[in-house]
Order: structure tokens, then C-alpha cells, then sequence
């Protein structure tokens, strides 16, 4: 699949722009705070319908304006989709594909397939657990859309039993209730921890090939699921920390509380592993990640590098580089010194300057 083109309308700092890809290589270079960015984030959007930064719709209007449109031309197995959005301030986001409204933003997922990479991924391992669950999440959703509707259906439950445990203390009469939310917390919950299982073991096969050839054999990497408590255990364990979540007014298990094990000869390197290590491995994770989705459903993710590279030594830039040489990719840089040192291929270059848009030497896109 790949992004044929994108169109904006009072996005970010874009007035318009109508921006046309290649299907290979993409480079978006230019100083800092220029927009670049915000391309990718049109991109990630049109795939996930969230931004990457987790930015509200509001945030992405142009500022002094009321709404925010976008259009994402993509071609998959032959077939041509327009995916149109409208960003408005104080309503939820319309979306069409094909010009057909979607009622829910969740049937847009599966179109377009994106695998994001920025340089706050590279620290993801040595992070908290909850950017690793955001990592699970937001790939399993891609993939997955019953997934999707039951991590949906788990954080509503969740919040609602949360709310009940604040509410109870001031209501003590509201626990008659307790055990219905506690039931459908677990059924849910069970649901989310087995397809993580899944995932986890279908992506540490790929995982240990691809840091085994990057380290030069030197290292093995393994990845695993840290539930915080088994399916099958999750009902259970949930009664036996009732007292704790009343008084803490949270709860404190389930698949909310799941971490990622990373380790190289059974050493945790989330905790004790060189930045080397934790950068070669998020690296690692990405690029299984485009293998894992390419086997999923049978094409390749379009991929978007956010100037990762340059957090990267000529190693591993090298290794990133040569691995997608059949993937779309759009990347956002502060200068080409990179890729003409290591004479990468690259079909098309923009330089972006304060919301303008240079293909070539050429304005494609003016602000007013």
C-alpha cells in the first residue's frame, strides 16, 4: 500500500497544501519547527484517526480558525480509497471514505496501515511501562479491529469502576454494584491479555532475528508479556484486591497495569542495559514491527520516520536504511548529508520553510 498524495486544509500551519508522493522514498527536510512533522502527523491520522503526540482535534485546527480538513489519497492491492477528515473544535471528527460517512472512527482502521518511528520510540525500553502498552495498543488496532472494540469496551469499564470506587466512599451502599463491573472488567480483561500473549510471541520470533543480525551476532534479544495477573487469575485476583483498590480508589490489576520484558542474556535491559542496547533494541522492535504487519495482512505498511536518523549512529542508519528498500517511506529530516553520504536511494525531496512546501526547487504549496 502506499499514500499517493495529501491534501490540507487549516492544518496545523497549513493554509493548503497538496502534497503528491512517491511510492519509494520520501524526504521532508528543513530547519526545525518548520511543519514537517505535522505531514506525518496528517499521515498518521488518516491511518489511526489519533495523532501520534496525542494531540486533541482542536489542536490540530490552524490557529484562528474554526474547522481543519484533510484528504489522503491511498492506493492498496490495486485499489484507489479517499480517506477525507474534518477536525472541528467542540465536535467529534467526520470521517468519509471513499465519500461514504463512517459512523464510527474504528471502521477506518485496516485501510491504511502506518508503522510510525520517532526518536522518543528509541527510549522506549528504558521508559515507564505505559509507553510499551501504548506500543501494543496501537499496533494491535492496526491489525486487529475486535481488538480495538474490546480495549475500547475495557478502558469504559474501567473508568466507570474507577468512579465507582471514589463514588463508594462517600456511598458505602453503591458496593452492592461493585461485583457487576468487576465481572465485565474480567471478561474483557481476558480478552485483551490473550490476544497480547499472542502478538508478543508472534513478534519476539521476529524481534531476536532482526537484533541478532543488527548486533553482528554479538547479542540475542527476547521479548515477553508481563501481565500483571494471568486471564485466567484476573477475577479472581480482582476480589482478592478489593480492600486495596477501595482505599487507593483505583484499580490495580489488569491488563491496564501489563508491561514488555526486554532481555539480552537474561539481563533486563529496561533497567540495566546500555543505551546501546536499549537503542539498538527499540530499533529492533520497529523494524519487526513492518515485518509483523507485512505478514499480517499480506502487504507493506507505509512506514514514517520522524528524524530518527539522526539519532542513529552510521550502523545502525546503514541497517534502518537497507531494510526498507521496498516499503514506502516519507521521512522528515534537517538536511540530506545522511543519505548522500551513504548514497541512499531517494525519489522525492521537499524542503519545508515556514509552512512552505518546495518539491525540487519548486513551490508546491503557499501559505495565503
Amino acid at each position: 500500500m502506499i499514500i499517493q498524495s495529501i491534501e490540507l486544509n487549516n492544518f496545523r500551519n497549513y493554509e493548503n497544501l497538496h502534497i503528491s508522493f512517491d511510492e519509494g522514498t520520501n524526504i521532508l527536510f528543513g530547519d526545525n519547527a518548520q511543519g514537517k512533522t505535522n505531514i506525518l502527523e496528517a499521515a498518521y491520522l488518516s491511518g489511526t484517526t489519533k495523532s501520534h503526540k496525542g494531540s486533541k482535534d482542536k489542536e490540530m485546527i490552524r490557529f484562528g480558525t474554526n474547522e481543519a480538513h484533510l484528504r489522503t489519497m491511498v492506493l492498496k492491492n490495486g485499489k484507489q480509497y479517499q480517506i477525507d477528515m474534518h477536525l472541528k473544535h467542540n465536535r467529534s471528527k467526520g470521517i468519509a471514505v471513499n465519500k461514504i460517512p463512517m459512523k464510527k472512527a474504528s471502521e477506518l482502521f485496516g485501510i491504511l496501515n502506518i508503522v510510525f518511528f520517532s526518536p522518543e520510540d528509541l527510549n522506549i525500553i528504558k521508559n515507564g511501562p505505559s509507553e510499551r502498552r501504548h506500543f501494543l495498543d496501537a499496533e494491535l488496532c492496526q491489525l486487529d479491529k475486535i481488538y480495538l472494540s474490546d480495549l475500547s469496551n475495557y478502558n469504559k469499564i474501567l473508568n466507570q469502576r474507577n468512579k465507582l470506587l471514589k463514588d463508594m466512599v462517600y456511598r458505602p451502599e453503591l458496593s452492592d454494584t461493585l461485583p457487576v463491573w468487576d465481572m465485565q472488567l474480567a471478561d474483557t480483561g481476558k480478552k485483551i491479555i490473550r490476544r497480547r500473549e499472542k502478538f508478543v510471541k508472534e513478534l519476539n520470533e521476529l524481534v531476536h532475528e532482526i537484533h541478532y543480525r543488527i548486533s553482528g551476532g554479538r547479542e540475542e534479544l527476547f521479548l515477553s508479556y508481563e501481565p500483571s495477573v494471568s486471564a485466567d487469575l484476573l477475577e479472581q485476583e480482582l476480589e482478592r484486591v478489593k480492600l486495596r483498590d477501595l482505599k487507593q480508589c483505583q484499580t490495580s490489576v489488569g491488563p491496564h497495569r501489563d508491561d514488555l520484558l526486554f532481555s539480552i542474556a537474561g539481563v533486563d535491559i529496561r533497567k540495566f542495559g546500555s543505551q546501546g542496547q536499549q537503542r539498538t533494541s527499540a530499533l529492533s522492535l520497529k523494524l519487526s514491527e513492518i515485518e509483523l504487519v507485512r505478514k499480517s495482512i499480506h502487504d507493506t505498511p507505509v512506514l514514517l520516520l520522524d528524524d530518527v536518523l539522526s539519532e542513529l549512529d552510521s550502523n545502525r542508519q546503514n541497517y534502518l536504511l537497507n531494510s526498507i528498500c521496498d516499503t514506502q517511506t516519507i521521512i522528515t529530516c534537517t538536511g540530506l548529508d545522511e543519505f548522500i553520504r551513504n548514497r541512499f536511494e531517494i525519489n522525492k525531496v521537499f524542503e519545508v520553510i515556514s509552512g512552505q512546501v518546495f518539491e525540487k526547487g519548486q513551490v508546491i504549496e503557499r501559505q495565503g
